[in-house]
């Protein structure tokens, strides 16, 4: 059922805008043009965690747009749905994206949708540009004091199928200082594969302690009745670029 069988149900699993990608941080082009990220998750309300078989996912109310994300490429405000995490067996490997063939052990996902042109986030999702991504790399390194709220609940997520309240967590806490980005245009990276999304890749990591990524190794990807596969190794490897350009927010 892995990344390389897709393409037979999904054809779109070949198309010309996939995601991930490998950012190659030399061929990226810098655009002057683009706006600052600004990223307005004050009043943002976080609903449940749960484990849909492939990632964690934290979801958040999105009913208005003051937990949004603006500026950057973006003419409207995207607002915050949920966010989740790709990542692997061991440190060498786990994030979805790469840069200059370098991958992360760990990679974050907040996915956003353009609710002032779309009704639905399902109606946003099939629209070319419905969502937006940011994506941001962990490495290890100290522990991350703002992602023990996340991962002391991973127990209680520990098999496919299962959710939890998850009451008053801000995704502001597990961003980097710099949001200085890379901008393309992308895909989901699980089936139904959209092309869908502007992603935002943060240039700068955070860190979390190996600890900490131990807990999200610890899930699986099967339901408390069946025989257990640890979840790990849920990320994509990169897609072909097939022409497209990467638009760098920072002169390199």
């Amino acid at each position: 059922e892995g990344p390389s069988e897709w393409h037979k149900s999904y054809p779109i699993a070949q198309g010309n805008r996939q995601s991930p990608i490998d950012i190659v941080s030399a061929r990226a082009v810098y655009d002057p043009n683009l706006k600052p990220l600004v990223i307005s998750y004050e009043s943002c309300t976080s609903l449940s965690i749960s484990n849909n078989g492939h990632s964690v996912m934290v979801e958040f109310e999105d009913t208005d747009d003051k937990t949004a994300i603006s500026g950057g490429p973006f003419e409207n405000p995207f607002r915050l749905k949920q966010f989740h995490f790709h990542w692997g067996t061991k440190h060498s490997q786990g994030s979805e994206h790469t840069i200059d063939g370098k991958p992360f052990p760990c990679e974050l996902h907040l996915v956003h949708w353009n609710a002032r042109k779309y009704a639905t986030f399902g109606e946003a999702a099939a629209a070319p540009d419905g969502l937006a991504v940011i994506g941001v790399f962990l490495e290890i390194g100290k522990e991350h004091t703002n992602m023990n709220r996340l991962t002391d609940a991973l127990y209680m997520v520990k098999f496919k199928g299962t959710k939890a309240q998850f009451r008053s967590f801000n995704p502001k806490c597990l961003l980097p200082l710099s949001l200085d980005y890379w901008t393309y245009l992308g895909s989901l990276t699980t089936p139904p594969l959209n092309e869908s999304v502007t992603w935002i890749v943060l240039k700068e990591p955070i860190r979390i302690s190996e600890k900490q990524l131990e807990k999200f190794r610890m899930l699986l990807f099967t339901g408390e009745e069946d025989q257990r596969i640890q979840m790990v190794n849920n990320f994509r490897p990169p897609q072909p670029l097939k022409g497209r350009v990467v638009r760098a927010s920072f002169k390199a």
